[in-house]
C-alpha cells in the first residue's frame, strides 16, 4: 500500500520545500547563490563571532534549517530526505559565516554526516578556516552509557544547538563555544517511542512495520531499530518507561533544574504530547526536580512518523543562562516554536 503525500515529484521534494521555506521566511533566511542547499541567517553572523553551522538530512523539520537565525545557528547544510548533506554545501555554509573567529560544526552522530562534515572541515583547513566539531549523542536507547560516543543525536539537538548558538552570540571564543556545546551534549538525554512508520517521498512506502496494537521503544528518527517492541500501553506507562531510562542516567537530586522537550515525531498531535507532559511534570515534582523550561511540539520530526520523544537537559547556572538567551529564527524564537 502506498501512502498519500502533497508533493509533486518525490525526487524534488527537498528542493521544492526549500524554495517554499525561503519564500515564507525572507527576513530570516537566505540561500547562498549557486549553493541552494546552504541556508544562512540574514542576521547573526558578524565580525569576530564564531560561526555555528548545523545540518543533516531533510525530513526532520523544523530541524535543522528552522533553527537558523540570530542567537542560534548561523547556517544549516541541508541533505536529501534522511541523507547527509554532501561536503560542498557544508563548505559554503562555513565560508559564509566565517568572520575570523573560527567555525563550530554541530550535528547528529550518524556515519554519513560524520564523513561529509569531516571532509568539509579538512578542505576548509586548506583555506585557513579553523573548524571544530561537536557530535550530538543524546539518544539513550542507541548505545550503553559506557559507549556514549556511539549514540545517535536526536531531539536533544535542539538544546545543544541552543546553548552553542547563545555562546556564539555572546562572543565566546571558539574554545569556549566548543566547551559549552560538549557540556550541553553531556547533560542532555532523550528517549523516544514509535507508534507507526513514515514513508519516503521517493517510495511512498512505509519504512518499517508495526502492528496495529504495537509500539517500539527507542526507535531512531530514520527508523533504526529500538530496544523493545511490544503491545501499546497507556500514555502514563509509556512516559514512565521513557523517563526511567533517562533519570537512571541523569541521577538528578532534589532541587535540580531541567529543561524539558516533548517532541512529536511528525503526526502525533499536541493533545497526546501534553498528556505526556502532564506525566513528566508529575514525576519530576515527586522527585523535587524543577522544570525551568518546557517545549512541546514538533522540533525534530521524522516526516509523518507517529510517536514522540522526551528530552531532558540537566541544567546548571551557565546552561540555564544560555538556554534563556534570546534567539530569532524562522521557526523558533525566544524559546517558542511559531
Amino acid at each position: 500500500m502506498k501512502t498519500k503525500k502533497l508533493i509533486n515529484d518525490g525526487a524534488a521534494a527537498a528542493d521544492e520545500m526549500l524554495v517554499g521555506v525561503l519564500a515564507a521566511h525572507p527576513n530570516h533566511l537566505r540561500a547562498i547563490e549557486g549553493s541552494p542547499r546552504s541556508i544562512v541567517a540574514k542576521h547573526g553572523p558578524r565580525a569576530g563571532k564564531v560561526g555555528l553551522v548545523i545540518g543533516g538530512g531533510s525530513g526532520h523539520e523544523p530541524s535543522f534549517l528552522g533553527f537558523v537565525g540570530k542567537g542560534l545557528a548561523d547556517a544549516a547544510a541541508v541533505g536529501n530526505v534522511f541523507a547527509s548533506p554532501p561536503p560542498d554545501p557544508i563548505i559554503e555554509c562555513a565560508k559564509a559565516v566565517n568572520n575570523g573567529a573560527g567555525v563550530l560544526f554541530a550535528y547528529g552522530n550518524y556515519a554519513g554526516d560524520v564523513m561529509n562534515f569531516d571532509m568539509a572541515a579538512e578542505m576548509l583547513t586548506m583555506d585557513d578556516i579553523e573548524v571544530r566539531t561537536v557530535l550530538t549523542t543524546d539518544d539513550v536507547a542507541s548505545a550503553p552509557i559506557d559507549q556514549r560516543d556511539r549514540r545517535r543525536g536526536v531531539a536533544g539537538n535542539v538544546f545543544v544547538f541552543k546553548a552553542a548558538g547563545a555562546a556564539c552570540d555572546l562572543m565566546y571564543s571558539l574554545d569556549e563555544v566548543e566547551r559549552v556545546a560538549r557540556w550541553a551534549n553531556d547533560r542532555t538525554y532523550t528517549m523516544g517511542v514509535a507508534l507507526a512508520p513514515c514513508s519516503l517521498p521517493q517510495t511512498l512506502k512505509p519504512n518499517f512495520q508495526l502492528g496495529d496494537d504495537e509500539m517500539e521503544i527507542g526507535m531512531g528518527i530514520h527508523g533504526e531499530p529500538g530496544v523493545a517492541r511490544g503491545p501499546l500501553k497507556p500514555a502514563d506507562q509509556v512516559t514512565t518507561e521513557l523517563l526511567d531510562r533517562i533519570l537512571g542516567e541523569m541521577q538528578p537530586k532534589q532541587g535540580d533544574r531541567v529543561a524539558v522537550l516533548i517532541n512529536s515525531l511528525g503526526s502525533t498531535p499536541l493533545m497526546e504530547l501534553y498528556i505526556i507532559m502532564r506525566k513528566v511534570k508529575m514525576t519530576l515534582d515527586t522527585l523535587g526536580v524543577d522544570i525551568h523550561l518546557s517545549l512541546v511540539g514538533n522540533y525534530c520530526t521524522s516526516l509523518e512518523m507517529a510517536g514522540a520523544s522526551i528530552t531532558l537537559m540537566h541544567l546548571d547556572d551557565e546552561l540555564q543562562r544560555l538556554i534563556d538567551h534570546p534567539c530569532d529564527c524562522a521557526m523558533f524564537r525566544s524559546g517558542e516554536v511559531l
